[in-house]
């Protein structure tokens, strides 16, 4: 199903744009008004934006061995789950370094999980929080042979902790929500998986 196309970009007037957080991650604070769907336009209003840009997120998946591989890291989003700040998840990154979504997922299974996967399929992109972040998420599922995989990776450089978990894929199915895999990404790749597993073995 296609979205009905009632407005675009040109019926956004930007008043002002400043960047008022510029750290780890950015902020920036607009005064604008757009049009409404019933004439006129919008009072002018402030909002601010998580400037985060696209990022690439992927399930690895063994289809010989129907085996799943999620990693496990430190998130200060966690901090107040009752599980802990250490979440369960695909491999993600951010597209900072240039290139297609494709490249920069591969460089990204290379760097978290020291993974080369022999097919990238995507499933889909999405917009992670659109009330007040510009991040849009490009998915895949990475086949590779885990037979062999686990352990620490990451970047030092970036301050990277990250632990290459392997399961079976009946065991992640069977908690699929659980809580355990907390985040819109994670949960999206492994319906995506579960609902196309049969035709990728």
């Amino acid at each position: 199903m296609n979205k009905e196309a009632v407005f675009s970009l040109n019926d956004v007037e930007i008043l002002r744009r400043e960047r008022v957080f510029d750290g780890f991650l950015k902020m920036d604070r607009l005064r604008l008004r757009h049009k409404l769907f019933d004439g006129g336009w919008s009072p002018e209003l402030t909002r601010e934006l998580l400037s985060r840009g696209p990022a690439v997120a992927a399930v690895l998946y063994d289809p010989v061995n129907d085996l799943i591989g999620l990693v496990e890291q430190f998130r200060v989003g966690c901090l107040d789950e009752p599980s802990g700040p250490w979440a369960l998840e695909v491999v993600a990154g951010i597209l900072d370094c240039g290139g297609t979504p494709e490249q920069a997922m591969r460089r990204e299974l290379l760097e978290e999980a020291d993974i080369s996967p022999r097919e990238l399929r995507y499933i889909c992109d999405y917009l992670s929080s659109p009330g007040g972040c510009d991040e849009k998420l490009y998915l895949y599922c990475a086949i590779a042979d885990l037979s062999q995989a686990g352990g620490i990776h990451g970047l030092e450089t970036e301050g990277e902790d990250i632990r290459l978990c392997i399961h079976p894929a009946a065991e992640i199915f069977a908690n699929l929500y659980g809580g355990s895999m907390n985040n819109a990404a994670t949960l999206i790749c492994l319906q995506w998986l579960q609902l196309h597993q049969d035709s990728l073995k």
